[in-house]
């Protein structure tokens, strides 16, 4: 007579898959909280990422924008349309190759980001300001934990 060994899944919440699936879910639905909460009327989600990255990286192509953000180019048109329509980006003419255009963040853009950020930095922080301390020292902790994680 055999007998077959089933594994069962661990319950151990700190196994790396199980710690994994855990952070994996609470990033995912705090990023998501955070693109709704705090980017308002003025700029979508998808416009506040093209903005912190050319603020981040200066000015890009259309097609490095698209790249970074794994979009198609079309995709990429139009939300750079529509933030050239509100003055946050400027087009000019690539130095290296003038079939290509340059967007770049204007000093409104730069003014709208940071207003986005101080919102969700506002929301966030209400949120970690009902925790206790220890809690916040735990969170804190772990910030420094995924930021070294990330390569940042």
């Amino acid at each position: 007579m055999t007998t077959e060994v089933t594994k069962q899944p661990s319950t151990d919440p700190t196994t790396p898959d199980t710690l994994a699936i855990d952070l994996r879910t609470a990033v995912m639905r705090t990023s998501r909280r955070l693109r709704v909460e705090a980017t308002g009327d003025v700029i979508t989600p998808g416009q506040y990422t093209v903005l912190a990255q050319l603020n981040g990286s200066g000015p890009s192509t259309l097609r490095e924008l698209a790249e970074r953000e794994h979009v198609q180019a079309p995709s990429m048109t139009r939300i750079v349309n529509a933030l050239a329509e509100q003055g946050f980006v400027s087009r000019s003419a690539h130095p290296e190759d003038g079939r290509q255009v340059r967007v770049d963040i204007t000093d409104a853009g730069e003014a709208v980001l940071a207003q986005a950020r101080s919102q969700r930095t506002a929301w966030l922080a209400q949120r970690v300001a009902g925790l206790s301390a220890e809690d916040r020292r735990i969170l804190s902790r772990a910030a420094h934990i995924m930021q070294e994680m990330s390569g940042k």
